[in-house]
Formats: C-alpha cells, sequence, structure tokens
C-alpha cells in the first residue's frame, strides 16, 4: 500500500461526501471548491470510486455523488486501494514472487510488516468515524435546503442608462462640443 496525495485526497474528498450526503447527492464542484481541490482531479478519484462501488453517481439536475454504502462500513483503506492503481501493485507481488531470495534486502520482512501494520490500522478506521471526528471539532455543515428549478426565472432588472462615452473618440466629440 502507498501512502500518496492522491489517498489523502480522496479520503478528504470522501469525508465531505459523508458530511453532506443526508441533505442528497452532493456535487463535485461543491466538494472541489470547499476542499480546494481540482474538479478534474475529483472526477479522476471519483470515477475510480464508483467503478469499486464506494459511491454512487445520480445524473441531471440535483445530482452528483452519494455513498455506495453506510459510513460506517467504509474504511480508509477501501478508499485508499481503491484509488490506487492496480498495475504498480500487480508488479510489486509480481516481483516478490519470482523467488529472488538472493536479492532480497535484509530489511524486506520490515517493511512487508510495516506494510501490513499500516493496511490493519487503516482497515480499522471508518469514514464514520473521521466523519464523527469532524463533527466534534466543530465542522459546520450547511443545512440549507437544495433549492429545486421551479421554471419560473426572477425578474430581470434593467442596468441604469448611463449618459457618459463610451469610447476616447466619443469623448473627444463630446468635448469639443463644448
Amino acid at each position: 500500500m502507498r501512502l500518496t496525495t492522491k489517498g489523502r485526497f480522496a479520503v478528504t474528498a470522501m469525508i465531505d461526501l459523508a458530511l453532506r450526503s443526508r441533505a442528497g447527492p452532493v456535487t463535485l464542484a461543491g466538494v472541489s471548491q470547499r476542499q480546494r481541490i481540482s474538479l478534474s482531479y475529483l472526477e479522476q478519484l471519483f470515477g475510480k470510486l464508483r467503478r469499486h462501488k464506494l459511491v454512487e453517481s445520480t445524473r441531471g439536475p440535483g445530482g452528483g455523488y452519494s455513498l455506495g454504502r453506510k459510513a460506517n462500513l467504509i474504511t480508509v483503506a477501501d478508499i485508499i486501494f481503491a484509488i490506487e492503481d492496480d498495475a504498480d501493485d500487480k508488479r510489486a507481488a509480481e516481483a516478490n514472487s519470482d523467488g529472488l531470495a538472493e536479492g532480497r534486502c535484509s530489511t524486506d520482512d520490515l517493511w512487508a510488516s510495516v506494510n501490513r501494520r499500516t493496511v490493519e490500522f487503516l482497515d480499522s478506521v471508518s469514514l464514520q468515524s473521521l466523519v464523527d471526528e469532524q463533527i466534534a471539532r466543530g465542522v459546520r455543515i450547511e443545512t440549507a435546503p437544495v433549492e429545486k428549478r421551479t421554471g419560473i426565472r426572477p425578474a430581470r432588472v434593467k442596468p441604469p442608462r448611463v449618459n457618459a462615452p463610451n469610447s476616447v473618440f466619443a469623448l473627444g466629440r463630446m468635448l469639443a462640443k463644448r
């Protein structure tokens, strides 16, 4: 398991999603704005999270993303494994299974143990526990109801008419007349 910025962003976005999912689907644009993560980057991450069934998408007006299962059933390890590239993990597994005992480093067992314990720890931390921590810290969640489109447009207010020249040439003509 690799702990990368990509994993950090994915966990952060999932916490944001879990905090706000009671009001309905959450838009990635909203997550992007609140967490200051690029929208295109979030789209890539959420594509992977959706393929691993950690989130569900709703299309159309009022659409967005919601959790694929309850927050207490999603762990940090689930999120990180979902967004990490499977190809790199397969290559590492193949390299370890090649039977290259001669080339093994004396600390390989140590790093394998560290990796195993890291996975065990991250598998013990649920998304719900992270949400609860955020709420205990006083993170404010917008509780405004989601506005639905009614088809009625607000009245347009016309800008006041300005009697001023709109170019340098018009200003010159106006001053020449005086």
